[in-house]
């Protein structure tokens, strides 16, 4: 039985994509069979591993739309040792057609039903919207990941994702909860990333993972290669985030503890390029109060 991860936030630019592709990169070495799910039409996801969306026959749009078998559509991401089903923009228009479509907030749990002895760990990668497409995605997932940006607006759209979260619960996924906030683009220098970082350890507690994402150039610059950043940089501290969620994440898993010890993987790391990060100037801002409301776990 998979655990199914959807990775969202209404907000854009806050690292869903980037939190995806390392996760899932950090998780298959770790023994894990991974597959990632792009669910988002620009197909960020799918060019972040080395595709080229232009010669793709077949995408997630085509499995929702029922024309194709989801395995007939995943492919193997060798280098990074995880499955990915991909995304195109068609994407958007497959979203259009299911409006008018019975039942179009189970599609995908439909189609990833066969595929449920086959993964350890499923993560979808959302869009940055509240549509048909990431209620899909809430339906289709065991616990959603939300990457909070550490900045100034951050706080003010995860109300209402909490809000969404309670409405899926409500109506179409009863046992959905919350498997970790995680902090993004962090700069322990800047004065408003720690206030942002002390208002979601005060509102989520213990379900806020230890393990913050820097900002960093190497983040950054890997998906141009098609490569996750262990791939491309391993030393870099973007990497060595991404590889200490992992070990969080699995922590978390459902059954961890009855789970045995796998071996991690060999490296399978590019020739290293010495680790840099950039940095936001400090800010005196104050950050904004986050509605105070229980998240149902």
């Amino acid at each position: 039985m998979s655990w199914t991860l959807a990775i969202t936030n209404q907000k854009g630019g806050v690292g869903k994509t980037t939190t995806a592709v390392n996760l899932a990169a950090a998780l298959a070495e770790r023994g894990q069979r991974v597959l990632l799910i792009d669910l988002d039409p620009q197909g960020n996801a799918t060019v972040s591993t080395g595709q080229d969306k232009a010669t793709l026959e077949r995408t997630v749009a085509d499995v929702l739309l029922d024309a194709v078998p989801v395995a007939e559509v995943i492919c193997a991401i060798d280098a990074a040792g995880f499955d990915l089903l991909p995304a195109h923009l068609e994407l958007a228009g497959a979203e259009f057609q299911l409006v008018t479509r019975i039942g179009r907030e189970l599609k995908l749990k439909q189609a990833l039903a066969p595929l449920q002895a086959q993964y350890d760990l499923v993560l979808i990668d959302c869009p940055p919207a509240l549509n048909t497409l990431t209620i899909n995605a809430l339906v289709a997932a065991n616990d959603v990941l939300i990457p909070v940006q550490c900045e100034y607006f951050a706080l003010e759209g995860l109300s209402s994702l909490l809000d969404t979260l309670e409405q899926v619960r409500l109506a179409l996924n009863p046992s959905l909860g919350i498997a970790g906030v995680l902090r993004t683009l962090f700069d322990a220098r800047n004065l408003l990333a720690q206030q942002v970082s002390e208002q979601l350890l005060s509102h989520f507690g213990d379900q806020v993972f230890a393990t913050p994402i820097p900002r960093n150039v190497r983040l950054a610059e890997a998906p141009s290669h098609g490569l996750p950043a262990m791939l491309y940089d391993r030393q870099s501290v973007g990497a060595l985030a991404y590889e200490a969620l992992a070990e969080e994440v699995l922590r978390r898993m459902p059954g961890a503890a009855e789970r045995p010890v796998v071996p991690r993987g060999l490296s399978r790391a590019m020739p290293s390029k010495s680790g840099a990060k950039s940095a936001d100037k400090s800010s005196r801002k104050a950050a904004p109060k986050l509605k105070k409301k229980k998240a149902k776990k």
